[in-house]
């Protein structure tokens, strides 16, 4: 996963689903899957040379996503009107 490139999370909804997390501390990159309200957190999927593997999940809040994760830098894509 070397050729993503990482940011700080500076807002809560740069949090999408399948978007790319990286530990600030750490090498690990993990797959965000969706928020659950009844858990207060999203779910994070180890993610590895392109697979996401759903047998291992972590729940995690908004805040700690926000303070010690950097999200994968999108370019978005603009319609010309």
């Amino acid at each position: 996963m070397k050729n993503i490139t990482f940011q700080n999370i500076s807002d809560s909804y740069q949090l999408v689903s399948g978007a790319k997390i990286k530990s600030k501390n750490y090498d690990e990159v993990y797959e965000l899957g969706e928020y659950d309200g009844n858990k207060r957190g999203y779910t994070l999927y180890a993610f590895e040379d392109g697979l996401r593997f759903e047998d291992f999940s972590v729940i995690i809040s908004e805040y700690e996503l926000m303070n010690n994760y950097m999200i994968e830098v999108v370019k978005a894509n603009r319609l010309a009107a």
